[in-house]
């Protein structure tokens, strides 16, 4: 049982809106294994607020903030000192409320997102080609992290194909060494998706239930990884068609973990529980 008192240090998430957020889950969780006087909260705040609220919550005391969307391009265009990490996507998902008074924005999913793929599948992205369905926010976070960590080529691929070109410039921009190229859809997406040693899947379809996989079965092999950022459901339809076509899968609830965990570390410079904050977003999520 949570207990409040005058010296308990909130922390919080921000978004508009913010009832789908598992982040208190994980966070009181360490709280309490920790036996710290902490609580983590969630705050329904719209983007024109946002930079007037953020400097409030710290002289309030707020130990650190999470971001969700739509506050992550906002918090990155109005702070004035970023982590290389936000810097590099572009984004803003944890606030660091510094000693010395600064407010310091991080992106702590591509963290999240690399330390997942190692966890899952024992590699990361290093020497791989890479395969990206969806260049949203998410497919292009997702492109630039792996393309900073050693990918040989990414292939990008989006029912927006201007999107795409635009995630690829990027990536030739800021990483020459890094092939990017595009597929742009059919017979062309399944022979790059086929050819990839991994295939991230950052799309919402199989959100829904009735939603059928992008790639079918023939865009995956043997000895392939395939990881669907989507969390909440435990074997995605994409997860199905690429075990269907003999590759390794993992879904996203690890990247929702280990983004949770460093944005914990930052705050407060502890190493959170980590088992214990995967226990219980598997519990939220799954009902186990």
């Amino acid at each position: 049982m949570i207990k409040i008192s005058g010296h308990t240090r909130p922390f919080a998430v921000l978004g508009h809106p913010i009832g789908h957020t598992l982040s208190p889950v994980m966070h009181n969780a360490a709280f309490a294994k920790l036996e710290w006087d902490a609580i983590y909260l969630a705050f329904d705040v719209k983007p024109d607020r946002l930079m007037s609220v953020l400097p409030a919550m710290r002289s309030m005391g707020f130990g650190g903030v999470n971001l969700t969307i739509p506050l992550k391009e906002v918090a990155f265009k109005g702070l004035e000192h970023l982590d290389e990490s936000a810097r590099l996507l572009g984004a803003v998902n944890t606030v660091q409320f510094a000693e010395d008074g600064r407010l310091i924005g991080h992106n702590t999913d591509g963290f999240g997102f690399i330390r997942a793929l190692e966890e899952a599948f024992g590699k990361a992205v290093a020497g791989d080609s890479v395969f990206v369905l969806g260049s949203g926010g998410a497919g292009r976070a997702c492109a630039l992290m792996a393309a900073q960590e050693g990918a040989r080529a990414i292939t990008l691929s989006d029912v927006d194909i201007d999107r795409c070109h635009r995630v690829a410039a990027e990536i030739r921009e800021r990483f020459p060494s890094v092939e990017a190229r595009v597929a742009a859809g059919g017979a062309e997406q399944t022979a790059y998706a086929r050819d990839a040693d991994l295939v991230v899947q950052a799309t919402p379809v199989g959100m829904k239930e009735g939603d059928e996989s992008v790639l079918k079965p023939e865009a995956f092999r043997a000895g392939q990884r395939a990881f669907d950022l989507i969390y909440h459901v435990s074997n995605t339809v994409f997860m199905r068609a690429a075990k269907q076509g003999g590759a390794e899968t993992a879904n996203g609830l690890g990247m929702l973990l280990h983004q949770g965990a460093r944005a914990f570390q930052i705050w407060t410079g502890v190493t959170p529980p980590v088992p214990e904050m995967r226990r219980a977003l598997e519990l939220a999520v799954y009902g186990r």
